[in-house]
């Protein structure tokens, strides 16, 4: 009965990352392709769809992690998709006046990257067992470069987008209501800003830490 548990969490795991990866491949190629026929004011429209799809399936891997089905701490994996969706949702899908600007493209290249790395990375690890050495090193390496380019785009688009949010009122609650309950989204953004200051760095030092465990292990072996 075990094994046959074993057996399908590997089954679906394999299934689950090579079907996001193939989701992100496909956002990366999207973009690239507008960038070098239209430039980067048509690269949010070209890959919106795609970009939700994937990024939203990433709610999943709260799932897994709940349920035991991989390692990764809940405490990890929670803030950097929660970001995420902040920004996919609650920025770029709401507030169409950031859509055509430049930090959209190294947005959309910093995510793909590290995705359609860390998701064949996983997808090997489910399917065969184990994955290749220069496939562990760009998994535990290449967000030297690309976290920093994401989380800046990430800020970049939030504060692009504070003058917009203020104008529209959008999503804001106003008293008097039948709830007794304001609600600011304004603000709410202003403080999503700041939990970015201390929590990047935090996040960094954690993958530092997460690297240099994954390539001594590897050596190792």
């Amino acid at each position: 009965m075990a094994g046959c548990l074993s057996l399908l969490r590997r089954l679906y795991l394999t299934a689950y990352n090579w079907t996001v990866f193939a989701g992100w491949a496909q956002v990366l190629s999207l973009a690239l392709k507008t960038l070098n026929e239209s430039g980067h004011e048509n690269v949010y429209k070209a890959v919106e769809r795609p970009l939700q799809l994937a990024q939203t399936a990433a709610v999943l891997e709260i799932l897994h992690g709940l349920l035991g089905l991989v390692r990764s701490p809940i405490t990890a994996t929670l803030p950097q998709i929660s970001s995420r969706l902040y920004v996919t949702w609650g920025i770029l899908w709401s507030f169409p006046q950031t859509q055509n600007h430049i930090l959209v493209s190294s947005l959309v290249i910093s995510w793909s990257l590290t995705e359609i790395i860390r998701y064949s990375f996983f997808g090997m690890k489910e399917a065969l067992g184990f994955a290749p050495s220069w496939l562990l090193w760009l998994r535990y390496s290449t967000f030297l470069l690309l976290y920093p380019s994401g989380i800046t785009s990430e800020v970049g688009l939030i504060y692009t987008a504070l003058p917009y949010i203020k104008e529209s009122e959008k999503y804001c609650l106003r008293m008097p209501n039948k709830w007794n309950f304001s609600f600011d989204y304004f603000y709410t953004a202003i403080l999503v800003l700041g939990f970015y200051v201390p929590g990047s760095p935090h996040m960094y030092t954690y993958m530092l830490g997460q690297r240099k465990k994954a390539l001594s292990k590897s050596k190792k072996e």
